[in-house]
């Protein structure tokens, strides 16, 4: 029998029973359905009951494991891979990712609420009541990070720090653990290295270890217990795509868990006042793994960069909130360590070959600091239907256009060479001020005629072949000067406006005509 609950039945059922004229043939002929109807209904209400008690008490949340497909350029999600993101445009960006809860887990404890309860503990100050605490930077013991950092860690920032497997990231960060120790409590995370694995390369350069922590975890939730436990005032993770959540699903390196990892770093850091160190893998393109929202997400994106081929290595700030992101640093990795190198132009300019065809030194701008580099052209006969064009170190874009304007202007034949850039040094040149150099060097590997070795040439070139003016050319030439240059080709707009004092000797070109003029008779353009 089918028990159904009507409840205009059962409140009919009740009047009759409580009704004192009720009549009793009735209800004996009608026993069995009223009864029925009154057991139903106070079934109904224990359910009820049973429903309302369970409803305030905790419970397990169980969730089915789904597969999605996240972009990791702007964290699109999407049922299905797709070759093209429909929201940024990007290809071949989606990745696997599994969302879900496998066992019980309290929300107010995974690190997506972090944040959120972070911001609800705080309320609106007003600006002039607001305290600067006694330090708000920390000096790393490098000066040439210290000059990417904009003068140090800031307290409670964090900061990304990213590079090719083998570049020398963990080295670096070993290091500063070693200098900050002096005067600060240290916290280095590994996720990587054993602890004697660990020893073992602290010993290599020399730590001393003081105030320094070392631990070997990859769990977030460990992780932060420890730093509550150890109070330290800088925290070293490497690397975030090792780091992992019970409360996620996915695995480590997953778009989800390094999203989720790095956002519980940064409601530490702002909570607790603690600057933290990121390390991040990059991938095949040379970007960072992982989700583009990371970038966005810290303080600071520090690229570190170089040849493994060679010994020097160069970091540069692509993203700093509290400081320039023009500014690099040079450091030289050696038997103990990296090594920082004060003065990189001398290092680029070493073994420069002396009245060489195709050599010319340009000195660029890297923020408020002047390099001279060495660029290399080589103009050869092509065996190809189509010339070969090969660059490193400038915009494939930007030599193809010098080569356009000293084809068009000059009449000279690079249509039937193939034409090779190099930049000594492993330097990238992303200034236009750069031109009147590469033209220079590749005019002079077409005609065999060396520049002369004490010249500099400091200019960008127009599309009609003017020499345009430049920012810092006092510094430049400055710069020069130290070094030993006797020469400067610059733009003559420069000298216009003001006139630039220094021990060299300044020669001003209007247009690539002049440069030209000036490699195939040198005492023309003299004083």
């Amino acid at each position: 029998m089918r028990l159904s609950f009507h409840p205009r039945r059962v409140r009919k059922a009740l009047r009759a029973l409580l009704s004192p004229t009720i009549d009793r043939g009735i209800f004996s002929r009608h026993y069995r359905k009223i009864t029925t109807v009154i057991l139903q209904a106070a079934l109904s209400c224990a359910i009820i009951e049973k429903r309302t008690e369970s409803a305030d008490a905790p419970r397990e949340v169980k969730v089915k494991l789904k597969t999605v497909y996240i972009c990791s350029e702007c964290g699109n999600h999407s049922p299905k891979w797709m070759g093209k993101c429909p929201g940024c445009g990007a290809w071949n960006s989606f990745v696997e990712d599994v969302i879900g809860e496998e066992s019980k887990s309290d929300p107010a404890k995974s690190p997506r609420r972090a944040l959120t309860a972070r911001t609800g503990e705080h309320k609106a100050i007003p600006y002039k009541e607001m305290e600067m605490p006694s330090y708000i930077r920390t000096a790393t013991g490098l000066g040439e990070l210290d000059r990417v950092l904009g003068g140090g860690l800031v307290l409670g920032s964090v900061v990304l720090l990213a590079g090719e497997p083998g570049i020398g990231k963990s080295t670096l960060l070993m290091q500063i653990s070693d200098i900050l120790g002096s005067h600060r409590k240290v916290l280095y995370v590994s996720g990587e290295e054993s602890d004697g694995q660990l020893k073992l390369r602290a010993e290599r350069l020399g730590v001393a270890g003081d105030n320094l922590s070392i631990l070997t975890e990859t769990n977030i939730e460990r992780i932060l217990g420890e730093i509550d436990r150890v109070s330290p005032d800088v925290v070293i993770v490497d690397s975030i795509q090792t780091i992992y959540s019970d409360n996620i699903s996915s695995t480590p390196g997953a778009v989800t868990q390094v999203r989720e990892t790095a956002l519980a770093f940064i409601n530490k850091a702002k909570t607790d006042n603690i600057s933290v160190i990121l390390v991040g893998h990059v991938n095949k393109e040379g970007t960072i793994a992982g989700p583009k929202v990371l970038e966005h997400m810290v303080d600071a994106v520090l690229y570190f960069e170089g040849e493994r081929q060679q010994t020097y290595r160069i970091i540069r700030a692509i993203k700093n909130r509290y400081g320039s992101t023009n500014e690099i640093g040079v450091f030289e990795m050696t038997d103990e360590g990296l090594a920082e190198v004060a003065n990189p132009s001398e290092m680029l300019l070493a073994g420069r070959p002396q009245n060489t065809p195709g050599n010319c030194a340009v000195c660029t701008m890297e923020g408020t600091r002047p390099l001279i580099a060495e660029i290399q052209a080589l103009v050869s006969a092509t065996a190809f239907p189509a010339p070969r064009r090969t660059s490193n170190g400038i915009d494939y874009n930007r030599l193809c256009l010098i080569l356009a304007v000293l084809e068009k202007r000059l009449g000279l034949r690079f249509s039937v060479n193939d034409v090779y850039l190099n930049v000594i040094g492993g330097m990238h040149l992303d200034e236009p001020a750069s031109d009147v150099a590469v033209a220079m060097a590749l005019i002079s590997s077409l005609t065999d005629r060396a520049v002369p070795d004490e010249l500099i040439a400091i200019g960008e070139l127009g599309l009609s072949g003017e020499c345009r003016s430049v920012s810092g050319l006092e510094y430049r030439v400055k710069e020069a000067a130290r070094l030993g240059f006797g020469k400067a080709i610059v733009p003559y707009r420069n000298l216009e406006k003001r006139q630039i004092k220094a021990d060299i000797e300044l020669i001003p070109i209007k247009s690539i005509f002049e440069v030209l003029k000036y490699l195939a008779a040198p005492e023309k353009l003299q004083g």
